[in-house]
């Protein structure tokens, strides 16, 4: 089961609303941000290449098993990677189109030459996802970020590829965070050609400390989502890319409630003097998912954010996120143009569908 207890129900710039039949009532389309897939050649790979880093993957006829860092994973369901699944559950949730995104252990512990590989055959099998299913499906591209040269090839490559709307990368890679000079290059070509970027936490902070009770997804993820957008703000990177959409998953993590703490640093600090704007005016930079697992929580962020900043988000397939992701926008109390922007207008226009 997925994480949420407590949890139901659907843009193009051109067609808000679709007809469920002809002559019915129209209803929002329901654009998912937040949906993990691994292509069967990115895990063939993963299996043929990955064991000198310590990574690999098995296949049973109802689970994969991903090792990463020598440690084998657990068993994960083959939804993940068998499409019919997948297109089933969307329809039980209301769900018109994923977003797909590759999730860990990602590429960038992998060499230069290697990462390159996996970076597309994730995007080629993302794309060929969307073949499958075009009205259903759609990519993320995936890059292997720490050779520039490499990466702006496959995403010069990868963006002309029938589906894929956007860019997907980790919190931080290999350690290495989002301000290095390293990859401004991808955020300013990302900027030129309108792709929104996707982070993801990767890597998360708190060491051994978070190793107990799963707090290193249930706190270190929402940490390392506030880690990788401060250093976007403070380290300039919205400043240099001024059109540049960033989406923050798990409702932002921790930067809504943090933002008066950053204003306040830098009214105090020596660190934050460069910056010639509050933090928090970076707020509406970014847009947010759903998944906070909190009606009050959301609320907080809309409040903070302003309500067209949220995209709907379900964290498929895993157990941390929701089953019925439309349920977490209804309980919201939204009006209908609102509830229609959360549900799949502001996910249309980042992914210029």
């Amino acid at each position: 089961m997925f994480g949420c207890s407590c949890f139901l129900h659907r843009h193009r710039p051109r067609a808000l609303f679709a007809a469920d039949a002809p002559g019915s009532a129209p209803r929002p389309r329901v654009i998912n941000t937040h949906a993990h897939f691994y292509p069967s050649g990115f895990l063939e790979l993963l299996a043929t290449d990955g064991g000198r880093f310590g990574f690999g993957f098995e296949s049973t006829p109802d689970h994969i098993i991903i090792t990463a860092s020598g440690t084998r994973g657990p068993r994960l369901p083959r939804k993940f990677v068998d499409l019919p699944p997948r297109i089933a559950e969307m329809d039980g949730q209301g769900v018109d189109v994923q977003a797909l995104s590759l999730t860990s252990p990602m590429l960038y512990w992998a060499d230069a030459e290697l990462s390159e590989r996996l970076a597309r055959a994730w995007n080629d099998g993302a794309s060929a996802a969307h073949t499958q299913h075009p009205a259903r499906l759609c990519g993320l591209i995936t890059l292997p970020l720490l050779d520039t040269d490499r990466a702006l090839r496959e995403l010069e490559r990868a963006r002309k590829l029938p589906g894929m709307r956007g860019i997907y990368m980790g919190t931080n890679i290999n350690g290495r965070d989002l301000s290095e000079k390293i990859f401004l290059p991808v955020f300013q070509e990302a900027e030129r050609q309108s792709l929104a970027v996707f982070l993801h936490p990767l890597q998360t902070a708190g060491g051994d400390r978070t190793r107990a009770f799963y707090l290193s997804n249930l706190i270190g993820n929402p940490l390392d989502s506030a880690i990788a957008a401060a250093h976007l703000i403070m380290g300039g990177v919205l400043d240099a890319c001024p059109r540049l959409e960033v989406n923050l998953p798990h409702a932002g993590g921790c930067v809504p409630i943090l933002s008066g703490r950053w204003d306040h640093g830098r009214m105090v600090r020596p660190e934050l003097k460069h910056m010639g704007r509050a933090p928090s005016e970076y707020l509406r930079r970014f847009t947010y998912d759903t998944i906070s697992h909190s009606v009050p929580i959301m609320k907080f962020v809309i409040q903070q954010v302003g309500v067209d900043r949220i995209t709907l988000g379900d964290d498929y397939c895993f157990d941390m996120g929701y089953e019925q992701p439309v349920a977490m926008v209804d309980a919201l109390g939204l009006s209908a143009a609102d509830r229609a922007m959360v549900l799949g207008g502001t996910a249309a226009k980042l992914l210029n569908m």
